[in-house]
């Protein structure tokens, strides 16, 4: 059955802030449309790029409904507690095994009795090697690692399951190989490893779910007494408690007994221990060497799901405070679980220089000198992003030098372009930019010289360009933008819009000589009321004679009808 990776991203929330790159110490993160993604087939699961996301975008699987299902089905589910438990829970053993069987398991076992198992295994393989390098299976992020990215030392891995894999057979040689076993703790690996279907570990939740678990479904625990018959089955752990700390289990190893000539060697995070295979030749080591390697800075006590804030030192003191010591350690394994760890290496492109230089300059970088290396888009430097170009899962807008040279170059652009005059000062009133327009606007005579300098008008006194650096002084005091419209300066007339660029910092305006259009505006004014004035004149003389043509008329009419008036009377 396909699951979905155990770390994925919420698209929505991502925001190309490129730190999931930056920290993923195998890059398998792929960027596109400006979001971040896991790259399943390259990602190891070390949980780093979920730890660092500034918006909680990374996430982790959640397996509780898998896991309720198996309870649902009324199935036996057994509960393997990684040892690091202690250093989450403030509750004693007792009562711990009393919440988990209050959420349903049939009981509760300790992880650390199938470490117990893998360190006897492991001494034993030790005390017979005459030299080698053995590297310890214990934490399946490093197992993925070597495999991926590091093949050549799959040879070299402990050829037995994981703590949690021989742990969950033993459970199931003892209960039936019908029961389900449920890993706890604090790895997101785990996950990887329940996902290999093998029939050992059925499915894989964190503390950090097992916390929402109980409070989504007992909510206060105050209420649970502890039982005094809840124990560990089928027996509580000794010296196997130690593994989630950073040599616990080289110390129980030790617990056993070794051979004096065995070297025991522990290395923490992926970074350190990809550093300690640089240039290591296992076949010219002339002792046995046994190396504990944790992905997890100080061991599994800071996992990148341990669901606590506590001090490192203080988690570490919780663990050891309780190992059990036993009389006796058998030196043979009871149980151990046969594993391959053959390569499965991440197919990588091999590009010629020609190809790796043409990338290049689709970031800018045209020599070696342009090459920063700044690592701002998540990459240790220039050539590993032009490779990922290539390998199309990165964008050329996450080199940031790249893009800050597009944006001064438009922003330039649109400066040099714009008629109006545009000027920015600092809180010392000194230009920090100005455009064309603004120098030959306010410099004069001494244009050609500002014009002939590489930073132009870069570092002048404001106050000795221009009549009125009292509108940015003020706007520098008050914080507030002001508008200035037709504002006189001896024979000119300007429009000013002055605005704050960063608080009390920065103060940038665009002026513009309003003089011409002024001018340009009075004189049409003037001839409109010339026209308007002789349309009046025109109009009232032409008023005037129709007024003396109807007199005229009327006169006529009134001679006619008067004339009429007397012929008809002498009839």
């Amino acid at each position: 059955m396909n699951k979905q990776h155990p770390v994925y991203t919420l698209t929505n929330e991502c925001k190309d802030c490129y730190k999931c790159v930056r920290h993923c110490p195998v890059k398998a993160i792929k960027i596109e449309n400006d979001h971040a993604s896991v790259i399943p087939e390259r990602c190891i699961s070390c949980g780093h790029c979920v730890q660092v996301c500034p918006t909680n975008a990374k996430c982790v699987r959640s397996d509780l409904e898998t896991v309720k299902n198996f309870l649902i089905a009324k199935k036996d589910v057994y509960v393997s507690l990684a040892p690091s438990w202690r250093s989450v829970f403030e509750n004693s053993a007792k009562k711990m095994i009393a919440i988990l069987k209050r959420l349903g398991f049939k009981d509760v076992s300790e992880t650390a009795i199938g470490a117990q198992e893998v360190s006897i295994h492991d001494a034993e393989v030790l005390n017979n090697m005459e030299k080698g390098l053995l590297i310890s299976s214990a934490c399946p992020v490093i197992v993925d690692y070597i495999r991926l990215y590091k093949p050549e030392f799959s040879q070299y891995i402990t050829p037995i399951g994981s703590p949690a894999k021989t742990h969950a057979r033993m459970l199931k040689d003892l209960y039936g190989n019908d029961i389900a076993v449920v890993f706890i703790g604090p790895c997101i690996g785990k996950k990887n490893e329940a996902d290999e279907n093998d029939g050992l570990i059925d499915a894989s939740i964190t503390f950090e779910e097992l916390k929402y678990w109980i409070s989504d479904e007992i909510g206060d625990i105050s209420e649970i007494k502890k039982e005094n018959d809840f124990e560990f089955v089928p027996y509580s752990a000794y010296e196997g408690t130690l593994y989630p700390i950073n040599g616990g289990m080289n110390e129980t190893i030790r617990k056993i007994g070794i051979k004096p000539e065995v070297q025991l060697m522990e290395i923490c995070t992926i970074s350190a221990f990809e550093k300690a295979l640089e240039n290591l030749d296992p076949e010219k080591l002339s002792m046995p060497v046994f190396v504990e390697a944790l992905a997890c800075e100080s061991g599994c006590i800071t996992g990148p799901c341990i669901a606590s804030k506590k001090a490192s030192i203080r988690s570490i003191s919780d663990v050891m405070f309780k190992v059990k010591v036993r009389d006796s350690i058998p030196t043979k394994a009871k149980t151990v679980v046969e594993c391959d760890y053959s390569p499965k290496s991440v197919s990588s492109s091999k590009y010629s220089l020609e190809e790796i230089q043409n990338a290049l300059k689709k970031i800018g970088k045209h020599s070696e000198e342009d090459e920063l290396n700044c690592g701002g888009c998540g990459y240790s430097s220039c050539r590993e992003l032009a490779v990922a170009l290539l390998d199309g899962v990165a964008e050329t807008s996450m080199c940031v030098s790249y893009m800050r040279k597009i944006a001064m170059r438009k922003a330039a652009a649109m400066l040099r372009c714009m008629p109006s005059a545009i000027v920015m000062v600092d809180q010392d009133m000194k230009i920090l930019e100005a455009n064309d327009s603004f120098m030959k606007m306010f410099t004069g005579e001494m244009y050609d010289v500002f014009k002939s300098r590489p930073d132009g008008m870069t570092g002048a006194s404001l106050d000795r360009i221009i009549d009125f650096p009292e509108i940015f002084e003020t706007i520098l005091k008050t914080g507030k933008d002001l508008h200035k419209e037709h504002f006189p300066v001896k024979d000119r007339l300007y429009d000013i819009n002055a605005f704050t660029i960063e608080q009390n910092e920065i103060v940038g305006a665009v002026i513009t000589d309003v003089t011409q259009t002024e001018t340009t505006r009075e004189k049409i004014s003037e001839k409109a009321r010339e026209v308007i004035s002789k349309n009046i004149s025109i109009v009232q003389e032409i008023a005037c004679l129709l007024g003396e043509h109807m007199v005229e008329t009327e006169t006529l009419l009134n001679s006619i009808a008067n004339d009429y008036d007397d012929k008809e009377d002498k009839k």
